[in-house]
């Protein structure tokens, strides 16, 4: 059975082949939980400049019955280290990259991937001028019939065609909803 060790050590290649096998999500099943993430296939001054680790969190919005989520900073203390998320000034964790989650059949994601779900940065109530807006993360379950361990990838959605990116992830789930973050456009 894959682990996300495993994922660690896989090229490009391997890594988009894993995507376009992965198996459908079930939404409801990431009700109100969050994720440990690990960044794969990006080079090494990206990882520097940007991060390794970081959480993900799925949130149901009861009100408006829409799954959406966004990420946490975590401290880049290594993989093995404990996570532990990056504070504000008033104690709350520092958010970024809200998203809406909605069916992947309805986007035209290159090199497929198309069953299971997408973070769509644009549904997410981001800033207009933030350039995560253009983000789209298709998401599988590595497992058949479990939400335990995910697989994603990220790419920029330019309208009429999908600037592929290098930068693919993994996802295990950590715990219940901890916090609950609001996207910075309230509006939205």
């Amino acid at each position: 059975m894959l682990q996300a060790i495993d994922f660690q050590q896989m090229s490009h290649r391997e890594l988009a082949k894993h995507l376009r096998l992965g198996h459908p999500i079930d939404p409801a099943m990431l009700d109100n939980t969050e994720y440990l993430g690990v960044s794969l296939g990006l080079p090494e001054l990206a990882v520097k400049l940007t991060w390794l680790k970081f959480k993900k969190v799925f949130c149901r919005d009861e009100e408006a019955g829409t799954l959406r989520g966004w990420n946490v900073k975590l401290e880049q203390n290594g993989l093995n280290a404990p996570h532990e998320a990056k504070r504000k000034r008033d104690g709350q964790p520092q958010t970024f990259g809200h998203y809406g989650v909605v069916p992947a059949t309805s986007y035209r994601v290159p090199g497929g991937a198309r069953q299971g779900l997408m973070l769509d940065y644009g549904l997410g109530g981001n800033l207009l001028w933030d350039p995560t807006g253009r983000m789209r993360d298709p998401l599988v379950a590595v497992h058949k019939g479990s939400v335990e361990f995910l697989l994603g990838w990220t790419y920029v959605d330019l309208g009429l065609i999908g600037l592929p990116t290098p930068s693919f992830f993994t996802l295990q789930r950590d715990c219940p909803l901890s916090h609950r973050a609001h996207p910075p456009r309230k509006n939205h």
